[in-house]
């Protein structure tokens, strides 16, 4: 009888945990939900820059709601599931109608199907993420995560309104890119995930120097810089698919 009473207060201590509501992590993810609003407000009102740098606010709010859980050991179910739920504002509503209302309205049907492919892109690879958490490589992405698209898009248009580029002159290339990132994070392109760097351990002082660089290169000109890098990283998937594809075929020959 005794061993039964302590097998039950454990077991509901147990799944008090697992469905616990922790405030940290959580307030990290509201935080990411209010910028993706923030967003959508501000994008519908002209204001392209605000809206689009809200986007980037929002992706470092994200990679922070994660990492606290972690390391306050606060992780739930709960928290898991508002993080998807926040993403698929922050980085799949938002993302589309940014650039919707700056370009893609002016094409049409084929406007608002371009940002639809990317709404559902990122709520497929949201649910694929979700699905895959148990069994896939801690080192890879499968697909454009939706953050890194979600930053494609607004640094795209970021960095042309920035530059007083009119949203009618880049219409097709607005196009291109809102159907690249929508159909590249649904694909089975692989990305580095970053999730094996060890925060806690100690780097080499070059690797600060190159931190301060980074941080440098932003101030100087915020557009110009994060687009780059998310491009950068983007493209990236092509890089290692293609050199893997050459490591297979010639382990093959």
């Amino acid at each position: 009888m005794f061993e039964d009473d302590q097998k039950e207060r454990i077991l509901r201590k147990t799944r008090g945990q697992r469905r616990g509501i922790y405030f940290l992590p959580n307030l990290f993810t509201t935080a990411s939900l209010f910028a993706g609003f923030f967003s959508i407000v501000q994008g519908y009102s002209g204001y392209f820059s605000y809206a689009a740098a809200a986007i980037f606010v929002a992706m470092v709010l994200d990679s922070l709601d994660g990492r606290v859980a972690r390391m306050t050991k606060t992780q739930s179910p709960f928290g898991a599931e508002y993080d998807s739920l926040s993403d698929m504002v922050s980085f799949g509503v938002a993302p589309a109608l940014l650039i919707y209302v700056w370009a893609l309205n002016q094409l049409g049907k084929l406007g608002w199907l371009a940002a639809f492919v990317f709404v559902a892109g990122a709520a497929l690879r949201l649910a694929r993420f979700n699905t895959m958490l148990e069994v896939a490589d801690k080192r890879w992405f499968i697909g454009l995560p939706s953050p890194a698209a979600a930053a494609l898009v607004a640094g795209f248009v970021w960095i042309s309104h920035d530059n007083e580029i009119i949203a009618r002159n880049v219409l097709w290339l607005a196009w291109g890119v809102t159907l690249f990132a929508g159909i590249t994070m649904i694909s089975n392109i692989k990305y580095f995930s970053f999730k094996t760097i060890n925060l806690r351990k100690s780097v080499p002082f070059m690797s600060i120097s190159i931190l301060v660089l980074v941080f440098a290169l932003i101030a100087w000109d915020p557009p110009l810089v994060l687009f780059s890098c998310v491009a950068i990283y983007a493209l990236s998937g092509f890089v290692i698919f293609g050199w893997l594809w050459w490591r297979e075929r010639r382990r093959k020959d």
